[in-house]
């Protein structure tokens, strides 16, 4: 199963097939899209719950910083896939190793990569799992309880067809119906919160009652506000879809598309963060669906439209780590590119993640953990730092000054927040069986 060939044609061959560069015809909606349903996932949900770790002044204060400064980032993101002419950096590693150098930049941008979107997949499998159980539970109160293992079973039994679709645009259908229930399921989450008014007795001081707790919950609320921003992860890889001529660099499109969906972004995170904080205070569950129980109706379609969105999420994630696996087989290990080399990789992958999230469920934890260690990287301080090599602004001038200041904040994000989502998991571990 080795491919031969000549090396320009090996090459061409490779192009065409491989997932990210195998078609450029999206349109700038592809990317409003695409992006909406990279970042408006399982983080929204947990929202209302991050804000009760935080409190209303930094929690408010937090999640606006952290809308601008990615903001801030994304926009640099798309302004460096083509700053040097001639060149595409179609990957986030491609431009990692444009600007720390070929070895140093692999190793910098890959394992984070890769851990940002193995984890989300991983988060999106419980997530998909939580919200089937859930809907279950409403529809059929009196059915027999089944275990979340077999509803996680069901929701990755759907990957293992959609996972062999090839490319970014042939998940366009997938990716557009996710973003439409994205904006739904935030919209019945808020106006469901506002129905229930504020609730009796509700507190809006910290669950936790010793200083020790306060502060781990404070870090594990910064992590899940992290993993809320995580659209960065997979930015080059929808832009490298996109046409572009000297004339029309893809930049214009694809700025337009991300302008779009980061207004839908704050349509969906803001009101659901404030106006389910306000309703519940510190009694909120860490996915707010699962506090919601009323109107039985509206919060069952709610979840199904969880579990449509994080279909198309858990694919746009997946797509760069399968760009990622099959470049290496048929570059590396010289396999050539053929649909038993994409069905046998693919298929282990989705088994790999499935299996993860089974034995390892727990939702807020997760999000904390790995919206630290890793989405902090990728979404707030990397391109920084990236930009500040690459554009070399005049140091202390405005641009210097902003940069830097996005990677300190980055940086604290990353150190602290970790801790707090990993006492968190040893927490919810304690009473926790497998496979339950």
């Amino acid at each position: 199963m080795v491919y031969e060939g000549s090396e320009s044609e090996r090459e061409r061959a490779i192009n065409e097939w491989l997932p990210v560069t195998s078609n450029r015809n999206a349109k700038w909606w592809y990317s409003a899209f695409h992006n909406v349903t990279a970042m408006v996932g399982a983080g929204v949900l947990s929202l209302p719950y991050a804000m009760s770790q935080l409190g209303w002044g930094p929690g408010v204060t937090i999640m606006l910083l952290s809308w601008v400064v990615t903001l801030y980032t994304i926009w640099q993101m798309v302004e460096m896939h083509e700053m040097i002419p001639g060149k595409r950096f179609d990957r986030y590693h491609e431009l990692g190793q444009y600007a720390f150098g070929e070895k140093l930049g692999l190793w910098i941008i890959i394992p984070q990569q890769l851990t940002v979107d193995v984890s989300s997949d991983i988060v999106y499998m419980v997530t998909g799992g939580q919200s089937l159980k859930k809907f279950h539970d409403l529809v059929c109160p009196n059915c027999k309880e089944i275990r979340q293992t077999y509803f996680i079973m069901i929701f990755g039994s759907v990957h293992f067809v959609l996972s062999h679709l090839p490319n970014f645009n042939s998940i366009s259908g997938v990716s557009l119906a996710a973003a439409v229930m994205s904006l739904s399921y935030s919209t019945i989450a808020w106006a469901a919160s506002i129905g229930k008014v504020v609730q009796p007795n509700v507190d809006y001081s910290y669950k936790s009652t010793s200083n020790p707790g306060k502060v781990f919950d404070f870090l594990a609320g910064l992590g899940e506000i992290a993993f809320a921003y995580a659209g960065h992860n997979v930015v080059l890889e929808i832009q490298a879809t996109m046409p572009s001529t000297p004339e029309k660099p893809s930049k214009g499109p694809m700025w337009k598309g991300v302008i779009v969906a980061y207004l839908i972004v704050a349509i969906c995170y803001l009101p659901v963060a404030f106006i389910g904080y306000w309703a519940f205070g510190n009694s909120v569950n860490d996915n707010i669906l699962l506090t919601l129980e009323n109107p039985t109706g509206l919060i069952a379609t709610a979840n199904i439209f969880v579990v449509i969105h994080v279909i198309g999420s858990y694919q746009i994630f997946a797509m760069p780590v399968f760009d990622m696996m099959e470049s290496y087989m048929v570059k590396e290990l010289r396999f050539r590119p053929c649909l038993r080399l994409r069905l046998i990789s693919r298929t282990l992958y989705v088994a790999f993640t499935m299996v993860i999230a089974i034995c390892f469920p727990f939702f807020g934890g997760l999000l904390s953990f790995f919206g630290g260690f890793a989405f902090a990287p990728t979404s707030y301080y990397l391109p920084c730092i990236i930009w500040l090599i690459i554009c070399k602004p005049k140091r202390f001038s405005l641009t210097w000054f902003i940069n830097w200041i996005c990677i300190v904040l980055g940086v604290l994000l990353m150190v602290l927040s970790p801790i707090g989502g990993l006492r968190s998991i040893i927490v919810s571990a304690k009473d926790y069986e497998f496979f339950s």
